[in-house]
């Protein structure tokens, strides 16, 4: 029976914005490595597939409103790596923000630290705050970003290919380490980039880090389809879930591509209580800490209005800018507005139901019920598996490992041991075949 994947995304002290506030929380242990060693461990004995860090190239929100500094995440997975031994490490770079030798060469070496567990999340980076982080006036246009990112990922799989799988012969008799002619330039000349090569590191052992994608627009799409071996993405209802679903596998299909080979995994924020009751109202006190005007103010930003236009217990504005005047995160611009007009959210009711995932599906209820909302869409088409995004952390994630899991394994869904070392092993992902190696090139 194919089973699901689960990932966790660890995101300070919660994915609810007021989770820092409550009395359980410690609102600087995100900047330790201690409380992420524990998080991951408990993750991987659990036998997560993975766990996740977003970021971004700006300090993100208002400070005031949450924990808002973050550790650069390829820097934080090399440390989790020695703590951990079998889960998959997934951390988030911009392809608008770096050049492709150094962040290929990072993405290597982190799949060497640890064993083939990295993962990278490929993002293309929204906002005219990150970009005068780097010289520029404002952000690139949302296509312009996307055509960045394709080239860069062509470069960065050329270095990744750039030593064959046995040019190291480390051969003392003849003194030779390494064989020349298993070395190759890449000799890259495009729109975005000049690269030689080759790089400076030796090809890893999944051969290239898994590649995970989270835009959900139509160039976001389209990029899935040519380069994601999973796909993170923001789905509020079921319909809205497998259209999705079926739309990436078909894309990937045309794009040549095994549709089995793209994992679609959708952000599951969940509440977890003994009772429905007990799993409602803890729900309902996150929400009761969310300082409203912060919100309204990242909320007013993502819809590109003033916040004074934004009246906490009236309806969204009727005269919002369109998708297509949106060069920002247009599938998530949508997602908000979409959810606003179609259950009749105040705009103080939009901040609660953003405050728990910021867009992702959110869900208060029992062990039992979790696992129903989990196993339906499974089940339904929707979704290959979820990234599992705990309200409050490290809480919520001990719940949903003793008592969501161990249901998911009564039903034949999850798995109870790791079969593989690797996170293409975990996702059932093949090795990429080296078009450069000796054994391709012959005719």
């Amino acid at each position: 029976m194919t089973q699901l994947h689960l990932n966790l995304f660890l995101h300070d002290t919660g994915h609810h914005e007021a989770s820092w506030r409550l009395p359980e929380s410690d609102p600087h242990a995100h900047l330790g490595i201690e409380y992420h060693e524990r998080l991951a461990r408990i993750a991987e004995a659990a036998k997560f597939d993975s766990v996740f860090l977003a970021d971004s190239p700006v300090l993100w929100g208002q400070v005031g409103r949450r924990p808002s500094g973050k550790l650069e995440p390829t820097l934080l997975l090399a440390a989790l790596a020695r703590a951990t031994s079998r889960i998959g490490l997934i951390a988030t770079a911009s392809t608008t923000y770096n050049d492709p030798f150094n962040l290929s060469r990072r993405f290597s070496s982190l799949d060497h630290i640890s064993g083939g567990r990295a993962g990278w999340n490929v993002v293309t980076t929204a906002g005219d705050d990150a970009a005068r982080n780097f010289g520029l006036d404002g952000q690139p246009a949302h296509f312009d970003r996307y055509e960045r990112a394709d080239e860069f990922l062509h470069v960065a799989k050329k270095l990744w290919d750039s030593w064959d799988d046995d040019a190291i012969v480390a051969d003392k008799e003849r003194g030779v380490h390494a064989e020349a002619d298993r070395v190759h330039t890449v000799d890259h000349e495009g729109r975005y980039f000049r690269v030689r090569g080759p790089l400076n590191v030796p090809r890893s052992p999944q051969g290239h880090p898994v590649l995970v994608q989270a835009g959900s627009s139509e160039d976001g799409k389209g990029f899935a389809a040519r380069h994601a071996e999973a796909v993170f993405t923001a789905q509020q209802t079921l319909a809205e879930a497998k259209a999705f679903y079926a739309d990436i596998k078909d894309r990937a299909r045309t794009a040549g591509r095994d549709p089995d080979h793209v994992k679609v995994l959708p952000g599951l924020v969940p509440v977890i209580g003994a009772t429905e009751a007990e799993a409602l109202a803890a729900d309902a006190e996150l929400d009761r800490l969310i300082v409203a005007e912060y919100a309204r103010g990242q909320l007013a930003k993502l819809l590109r209005v003033d916040p004074e236009s934004l009246e906490l217990d009236r309806p969204l504005p009727a005269d919002l800018p369109s998708e297509d005047e949106i060069e920002g995160a247009k599938s998530r611009y949508t997602l908000v507005v979409e959810l606003a007009r179609r259950e009749e959210l105040t705009v103080r009711e939009l901040i609660g139901r953003l405050g728990g995932g910021r867009g992702h599906k959110t869900f208060a209820g029992t062990p039992e019920q979790v696992a129903d909302t989990i196993e339906h869409w499974f089940r339904e088409g929707a979704a290959d598996g979820f990234n599992i995004m705990p309200a409050v952390l490290p809480s919520g994630l001990e719940l949903f490992a003793t008592e969501v899991v161990p249901i998911l394994r009564q039903r034949g869904l999850f798995r109870t041991e790791y079969t593989g070392t690797t996170l293409r092993d975990h996702y059932g992902l093949p090795r990429p075949a080296n078009p450069f190696s000796r054994s391709l090139a012959v005719v």
